[in-house]
């Protein structure tokens, strides 16, 4: 019997980038371990840079949605672990969830704080994506291998 697919929230201040990155990248490379979604604790507009270069990655992320955490809490939705995707001020804000064990903390610069040159920016913002991919690769070949043990 298959152990249970992992439920995983990403949580970064306004779902614009980083947490929306995230939940794309788990989902397009461990659909077989986990499904993700993401929230932000002030959520804001999708940012064009971050879909500009998850194309280019291959990943569509132009008809997210941004979400709010406080929404999550009222639906009473339980998740397997919460992934906090900002720096650990912000990710201090963010609301415990009822029956959740330890969050993870992984930071990545806030793409909203970027400067300089638009190309400067894009430069930038290729950067975060393939930090966040390389950590969401990383996590899924630890997931797998206890979800492998766990059958």
């Amino acid at each position: 019997m298959e152990p249970p697919k992992l439920k995983i929230l990403f949580l970064c201040t306004h779902n614009s980038a980083r947490s929306q990155m995230a939940e794309a990248w788990l989902n397009h490379l461990c659909p077989h371990v986990a499904t993700a979604q993401s929230a932000g604790i002030e959520p804001g507009a999708l940012n064009p840079l971050a879909v500009s270069v998850m194309a280019e990655a291959g990943v569509d992320i132009s008809r997210a949605k941004t979400k709010s955490v406080q929404d999550f809490l009222r639906s009473g939705e339980s998740f397997s672990r919460i992934i906090a995707v900002c720096s650990q001020n912000e990710a201090d804000r963010c609301p415990m969830f009822p029956g959740m064990g330890p969050r993870l903390n992984w930071t990545f610069k806030d793409p909203s704080k970027f400067e300089g040159t638009d190309e400067q920016k894009l430069a930038n913002m290729r950067k975060t994506r393939d930090d966040i991919r390389a950590a969401i690769e990383n996590w899924c070949s630890v997931a797998a291998a206890a979800r492998a043990f766990m059958k």
